[in-house]
């Protein structure tokens, strides 16, 4: 087999064609990030790869998308490497230094060192993506209306010494109406009407935040009801879930979804010492919605904060112990999203988790 090697870049891509079984580089090309690009990668590859071949993408995918679908509608096999996995590939590298082609060929032999077949396999984009973006630019209105209310208090608090609001105050149309008559009353100064704006800004983008809550919330229903159905997972930790996953059938077990999301611990024993580790590798947005998820369930699910308790009474901490949930729910999410009549009464259960 031979597994091609993508560094990609905002305006060009660079291909590495190395041999799986020796690990020695037999091709370089670079190509535009354009479609035409692509399409001139692709008649290089099969020209230098004509038997059985493998591309490997930095799992990069603002400026790989491009790529990946051309690859994967052409009928490529194409797998996304982490890039945390690069880092080994290039410390045992006999060439010294970075560019382009250094960091394609790692990308190749991380692939080979990995297995092609372990890793998540890249899949022409669907509902979960579509899903991902409206969640993505959901946060971003959330994080620039924090900002907005941030700068809004400052002003308050320099206006006004017996105006308190409360914290997620902003967030309510009663405390806005109230900031707003405020204003309205107070002589017309520069910052009166700096604030009069970030108010109407404050609106605008809590009202959009809202209508895209619940086009999120139908969307998830169509996609993975069974999700809303878990004790502490919402619509907007589903979507998280869904669209940062991208397909439960890329990762043929749930230990390999634990492992992507870095909620899978890592062994670190040595003689009869036998322990683990933290991982603090994989797609930390995943994770974080394994945590969130977790944190929800311990506060609405009796079994859930037992286990918990249980896991603390074993001597480990708080962290410790939702770090041995996150991994179980990655199973049970693994399980809901490719077989939904999954039955949790047959699943391994919390007093069998890896510590």
């Amino acid at each position: 087999m031979i597994v091609i090697g993508a560094d990609t870049h905002k305006s060009s891509h660079t291909l590495v064609a190395v041999d799986a079984a020796t690990g020695q580089r037999i091709g370089v090309c670079t190509v535009s990030s354009t479609s035409s690009g692509a399409l001139g990668a692709l008649g290089w590859a099969r020209r230098v790869a004509s038997t059985e071949r493998c591309w490997a993408i930095e799992d990069c995918r603002h400026v790989s998308g491009r790529l990946e679908r051309l690859l994967v509608s052409a009928g490529e096999a194409v797998v996304r490497v982490a890039p945390r996995l690069m880092a080994g590939a290039r410390a045992t590298a006999r060439e010294r230094g970075k560019s382009d082609p250094i960091d394609a060929t790692a990308v190749a032999r991380a692939a080979i060192r990995e297995g092609v077949e372990r890793l998540p396999v890249a899949r022409l984009a669907g509902a979960e993506l579509d899903l991902r973006l409206l969640l993505d630019h959901h946060d971003d209105l959330v994080a620039a209306r924090s900002d907005q209310q941030r700068r809004l208090r400052w002003h308050l608090h320099d206006l006004y010494d017996d105006l308190d609001v409360p914290a997620g105050g902003l967030d309510r149309a009663v405390w806005l109406d109230r900031v707003a008559g405020r204003l309205r009353r107070s002589q017309q100064t520069a910052r009166i009407r700096i604030a009069r704006d970030l108010v109407s800004s404050i609106r605008a983008a809590t009202r959009r935040i809202r209508e895209l809550e619940q086009e999120i919330a139908l969307l998830v229903e169509e996609l993975c009801p069974q999700l809303l159905d878990e004790p502490g997972c919402g619509p907007l930790t589903a979507a998280k879930l869904v669209g940062e996953i991208a397909g439960a059938d890329r990762f043929s077990s749930d230990a390999k979804l634990a492992r992507a999301a870095g909620v899978a611990p890592i062994p670190v024993s040595s003689g009869r010492r036998d322990r683990h580790r933290l991982d603090r590798g994989g797609n930390r947005q995943l994770n974080l919605a394994l945590h969130r998820l977790a944190v929800n369930r311990a506060r609405h699910d009796p079994a859930t904060a037992a286990y918990l308790a249980r896991k603390q009474a074993e001597g480990k901490s708080r962290m410790e112990a939702l770090r041995c949930l996150k991994r179980h729910l990655a199973r049970r999410v693994w399980h809901l999203l490719t077989d939904p009549t999954h039955d949790p009464a047959r699943a391994p259960q919390p007093a069998l988790a890896l510590t």
